[in-house]
């Protein structure tokens, strides 16, 4: 079997889950084989201002691995990442690329085998998946939209409470009183700001009761400082996890916030490669770390980076927000992992726009996920969605 072409494809669909954010365009890749075997993979960088730097990047690297046999993952992998020159400088952009290539690659072995993809990693060890309804201070079953009171965070956190969930994560202060979205946060912070945020959380612990896991996101806007002063008045609220409390560029930073409260740390969608995970796991700063498969390096690289921290007794979560097919891949993977600990469920995931992007819509029952048991990840791209795709063919 040999790759025949690869099809970069930008997905335009449509609104972002993020209100004030315009871009959500998740970028597939899909690569064809002389078989008529061919695989799906996604760039983990649907949100935020990196709409094509994913997708020209892609379709650079596409050209390196026409011809090649789809099944030798590892050949291909090291390729792109010691011949591409860029590969060994990491980030987004680059290891985006080299991650949707190589979770295509594990669709094709997956349908040239017959074999869902947890089978080819060695095994359901996590039959079932707990999941936890991500970002609700967007608001939880309705639209999108940003949530102010106190009250209306305990009525988002009630809604995914009868789905079935059993946790929760929400950034307590990304809006301000006034609905407006703040902005990174540095030195200390005054004592309204850690009450407003306080005040939600609390909101939320009496409304959904003893038994519900309460994650905190903090989305990087916060330094050593104030994290430490979130953290610390939220501690007698039992919070699970607080996420990227500060930039992810400082693994130093980041323990000096673990070391400064007794909430644990977790971190990854903006850490990349095993070589960004591994000052993590060395200093154990994040108790939970959190791999996008679309950006850490794909499965290759997101099984030897979750190995890695199952030797430090750390967990992993992959981080989910994206489109169907990112989806499709973290159950496969995250069923195959000794240190999964839990799933996450994002708002844009329930979005119809996102739904129809692909032909199966993988949603928990009761807050856990099964694992599906299609050949290869078991997701495929609607015609209606190609229609409406840019898409950019490398032969």
């Amino acid at each position: 079997m040999r790759i025949t072409s690869v099809d970069v494809i930008k997905l335009n669909s449509g609104r972002s889950p993020v209100p004030g954010n315009s871009e959500w365009f998740p970028t597939a890749v899909r690569v064809n084989t002389d078989e008529g075997i061919y695989g799906l993979g996604e760039i983990g960088l649907a949100y935020g201002s990196a709409a094509w730097g994913g997708f020209g990047v892609c379709r650079d690297f596409a050209k390196m691995i026409i011809g090649m046999d789809p099944m030798e993952n590892e050949v291909i992998w090291d390729k792109l990442f010691m011949k591409t020159f860029w590969g060994q400088g990491g980030g987004a952009f680059v290891m985006g690329a080299i991650s949707a290539i190589d979770i295509a690659l594990w669709d094709i072995r997956g349908k040239a085998l017959n074999v869902p993809v947890y089978k080819l990693l060695g095994g359901k060890l996590n039959p079932k998946l707990r999941a936890y309804a991500s970002q609700t201070q967007l608001d939880w079953g309705v639209p999108c939209h940003p949530l102010i009171e106190p009250e209306e965070y305990a009525q988002a956190a009630l809604r995914a409470k009868a789905d079935g969930y059993t946790a929760v994560k929400f950034n307590p202060f990304m809006f301000s009183r006034n609905g407006e979205f703040f902005a990174r946060f540095t030195g200390l912070l005054r004592n309204e700001q850690v009450k407003l945020a306080e005040n939600r959380v609390a909101a939320v612990r009496e409304a959904a009761g003893e038994d519900m896991d309460i994650l905190i996101e903090l989305h990087s806007l916060t330094d050593v400082g104030s994290a430490i002063q979130i953290c610390r008045a939220l501690e007698p609220y039992r919070i699970f996890v607080a996420e990227e409390a500060t930039t992810t560029m400082s693994p130093e930073n980041m323990r000096e916030i673990a070391l400064g409260t007794a909430i644990p740390m977790a971190a990854g969608e903006r850490i990349y490669s095993r070589w960004g995970f591994a000052p993590y796991l060395v200093n154990h700063s994040l108790r939970m770390i959190q791999p996008d498969l679309g950006t850490c390096g794909g499965i290759t690289e997101g099984k030897k980076i979750a190995d890695m921290a199952k030797t430090y007794d750390i967990s992993v979560q992959a981080h989910l927000c994206g489109g169907p097919i990112s989806t499709a891949a973290a159950l496969q993977f995250e069923a195959a992992i000794p240190n999964f600990l839990i799933h996450e469920v994002h708002g844009c995931t329930r979005m119809r726009e996102n739904i129809d992007l692909c032909t199966n819509d993988y949603q928990p029952i009761d807050g856990y996920y099964t694992i599906p048991e299609l050949p290869g990840i078991g997701q495929d791209l609607q015609p209606d969605a190609l229609k409406a795709a840019d898409v950019a063919t490398i032969k």
